[in-house]
């Protein structure tokens, strides 16, 4: 068994898919830095992911055109996050209890919408993902070439988001703002800052992100929808960001060892290892929660985290 286990295909397919599957963890943790360090907890992402999975696969399966099924994703994530950022901001809502109740919503919702457009059929309905994109020369290079470069286009980019991400709030006036407003709100304010209007903008980015994430597990992962397609990839989304301390490159790294371990118990199911299923099943999330649990004793929260802000307090 181990000579089948450590083996170049073996470990070039194993690594090829951590890559790929790392892709729906990293997009929405990325977008939850944005959420997080503004001051707002969203658990709701797994919500958002859902409704993004159900808008971006039904979109592409009625117009044929996966970038509209992506776009529709995205704009359904931000339009549902547009509701924790109303409970959380506007409302002031405990954040906990208002993501939680998002994500059952969501859940209900998408499975919903998803059978007034398709109705009952005996075989899902499919559409034809995105192609594996080539890079000249370096997919040509042997093991690395396939590892590294020879994934569809949604999984390039969403690498180039990491360090879009990182420009973004660490050399941009809004990511000051966003900071500020996460860690003295009003001082921020008395500076002029819109604190309610930069949190509104943290929550909607992060629904976009998860929204996409949604899309990318419907049309260019899983090719159809289903009512648990996320399968819990939100909240370890959000787990992710506090295990890199709100710090893009370092969800990059969160969301590789999801996507690793992932891999692997896929990998070895596939090779018939004498385990139980569910075992293999649990060996990503328990990867997880003992990064977590690791790294978590050295995150630094925004001082306003899930503190609601209100100029006529004091």
């Amino acid at each position: 068994m181990l000579s089948s286990i450590f083996t170049v295909g073996f470990l070039v397919s194993l690594l090829a898919g951590t890559i790929r599957l790392a892709t729906p963890i990293l997009l929405p943790a990325l977008g939850q830095i944005y959420t997080q360090r503004a001051g707002i907890l969203n658990l709701g992402v797994e919500g958002t992911m859902t409704i993004g999975a159900v808008a971006g696969f039904s979109a592409a399966y009625k117009t044929g055109n996966l970038w509209i099924g992506l776009l529709s994703g995205m704009f359904f994530g931000m339009l549902w996050s547009l509701i924790m950022a109303w409970l959380s901001v506007t409302m002031r809502a405990n954040q906990v209890i208002a993501g939680i109740a998002l994500n059952i919503l969501g859940a209900g919702t998408a499975v919903y919408v998803y059978r007034i457009i398709f109705g009952v059929q005996s075989l899902p309905p499919q559409v034809t993902p995105f192609a594996a994109v080539n890079i000249p020369v370096l997919s040509s290079l042997p093991v690395i070439g396939q590892i590294f470069f020879q994934h569809n286009i949604l999984v390039y980019l969403s690498y180039v988001m990491v360090f879009v991400t990182w420009f973004i709030l660490e050399k941009t006036t809004f990511g000051l703002k966003i900071r500020a407003v996460g860690e003295h709100p009003r001082a921020a304010d008395s500076k002029g800052i819109s604190v309610a209007g930069v949190r509104y903008a943290a929550v909607l980015i992060g629904g976009l992100y998860a929204g996409a994430a949604g899309a990318f597990m419907s049309i260019a992962y899983m090719n159809l929808f289903t009512e648990s397609i996320v399968s819990g990839r939100g909240f370890i989304a959000v787990s992710v960001v506090i295990f890199a301390r709100f710090m893009p490159v370092r969800a990059m790294w969160g969301a590789l060892l999801f996507g690793f371990a992932s891999a692997l118990q896929m990998r070895l199911q596939a090779l018939g290892i004498d385990m139980a299923n569910q075992l293999m099943l649990m060996l990503p999330y328990i990867m997880t929660i003992a990064a977590l649990i690791f790294a978590s004793k050295k995150a630094e929260f925004p001082s306003a985290y899930t503190i609601p802000y209100s100029r006529l307090e004091r």
